[in-house]
């Protein structure tokens, strides 16, 4: 019989101390998925037809094309919980260059659309999607309602995130 304790997986023992390894378990799953998720969107938009670009480029392109609603840069960053501006500037202007989005300048605001180029993209990288992801999520042994509480939890804990980034700026 095996009576070694249960060995936790964690990315800095040093974290893991006492209290808390929890979070440093779960923290370690964090990284490597979005390690993951950031490499996906980069092969699943080359095999759409566009290389070379970013994972922020592409959320960026993705929600900018939400809902088919012009956007501005204060609601792209505000969506993607992103306080850095400036990098989603870069963003929008390298996704400009490329013609996958236009701009609108109203008053004092700029406004996002994605071009008639970047839709046909945003399509396109559904369809690999489809095929190459969520095909094989359907054979996985959770649901459609398991996945949605996960997508839940995650939401609430950048919450947690969130509010301990203030305190930490407050220290």
């Amino acid at each position: 019989m095996n009576t070694s304790p249960k060995r936790k997986i964690v990315s800095s023992r040093h974290l893991a101390d006492g209290e808390g390894w929890e979070a440093s378990e779960f923290e370690f799953g964090l990284i490597i998925a979005f390690n993951a998720f950031s490499r996906w969107m980069v092969k699943c938009m080359a095999a759409a037809g566009h290389t070379e670009m970013s994972p922020l480029e592409i959320l960026v392109l993705h929600n900018v094309n939400h809902r088919g609603r012009d956007k501005r840069l204060s609601d792209v960053c505000f969506v993607l919980n992103i306080d850095d501006t400036h990098t989603v500037n870069y963003a929008l202007r390298k996704l400009l260059k490329a013609g996958l989005i236009e701009s609108e300048k109203r008053g004092k605001e700029v406004f996002y659309r994605t071009s008639t180029s970047g839709a046909a993209l945003c399509q396109s990288y559904r369809e690999v999607r489809e095929r190459c992801l969520i095909d094989g999520l359907g054979r996985m042994d959770m649901s459609g309602d398991e996945l949605s509480s996960i997508a839940a939890s995650l939401r609430a804990l950048s919450g947690q995130y969130d509010q301990a980034s203030r305190a930490a700026s407050s220290l």
